[in-house]
């Protein structure tokens, strides 16, 4: 479908079409910049990244304005993977950037296994223009080989328009594109409660089923802790001094959602069981 570009390019964010000289990109349409299923991706996204990199005192408010550096990219890096690279803390210049995100992202593609260029979506041209499409496709895919079980909005899409500009002029198709991983809306209710906190879950079923894990749960940190001459009789009284805790298991990648100290300080179970679970899940077989 053939659509004029100008119709829409008049809105505050404008592009410099000279920027992408006889190149094809996509763009998402103003109008769906406001989508709110966009907002709460993007606002999951920037919540993620200010919780993985607390200790580096670094936080992001958008999206757009605070990747395009390299600065929180390679912070991630270091943190999710543990990679620490030979580039500038703070680079200044535009080259200096455009520099650091290279090498920034030749490893990130590594990481996630993307072997197959068509499968990338996003390259140092675009993060460093601060595209948002570009940089929303490369953080879900972080996401999803770092932290898998991260609750991302599932099926957010937005439409874009594929533009190309050539000798002849500018020509330009509008298409749908995901952003995260569609599901079927016959099943939407099952899907969305699949993704639902386990401990949220638990905490629906019937008071003595709670019980029964809360004892096995008890029982496994009574077990880890025994060496240390601690016995833990009661989870919502013995378990208070978590913020230091907190940090540890954020510095091991061991992302616990939605927990502030306070919740446990405050012996408020839910948090305190879905502390207790995260450490379960990755230490029970050990």
């Amino acid at each position: 479908m053939e659509k004029d570009i100008f119709d829409w390019q008049k809105e505050k964010d404008l592009v410099d079409i000279n920027s992408f000289q006889g190149e094809k990109r996509k763009l998402i349409q103003p109008t769906w910049l406001k989508d709110p299923q966009l907002e709460k991706l993007k606002e999951v996204l920037v919540n993620w990244i200010n919780n993985t990199l607390k200790t580096d005192h670094i936080v992001v408010q958008s999206l757009e304005e605070d990747l395009y550096d390299g600065l929180v990219l390679h912070h991630l890096l270091v943190r999710l993977a543990g990679v620490q690279l030979s580039v500038e803390e703070i680079a200044v210049t535009s080259a200096a950037q455009i520099h650091k995100l290279e090498v920034i992202l030749e490893e990130f593609d590594k990481r996630l296994g993307l072997n197959d260029s068509t499968l990338i979506k996003w390259n140092v041209k675009l993060i460093h223009n601060k595209d948002l499409l570009s940089t929303i496709h490369l953080l879900v895919a972080i996401v999803k080989c770092f932290q898998p079980d991260l609750d991302l909005p599932p099926n957010v899409k937005v439409e874009v328009v594929l533009v190309e500009v050539n000798r002849n002029g500018i020509k330009s198709d509008v298409e749908i594109e995901f952003l995260t991983e569609e599901s079927d809306s016959s099943t939407g209710s099952l899907n969305n409660s699949g993704r639902e906190d386990p401990i949220e879950q638990l905490l629906k079923l019937d008071a003595h089923k709670v019980n029964t894990v809360k004892k096995a749960i008890l029982h496994f940190v009574n077990q880890n802790t025994s060496n240390m001459g601690l016995h833990v009789a009661d989870l919502n009284k013995q378990l208070h001094n978590v913020t230091l805790a907190l940090d540890l298991l954020n510095d091991m990648g061991l992302h616990v959602s939605n927990i502030d100290p306070q919740d446990i300080v405050s012996q408020d179970v839910t948090a305190t069981l879905k502390v207790l679970y995260v450490l379960f899940k990755k230490y029970k077989g050990k």
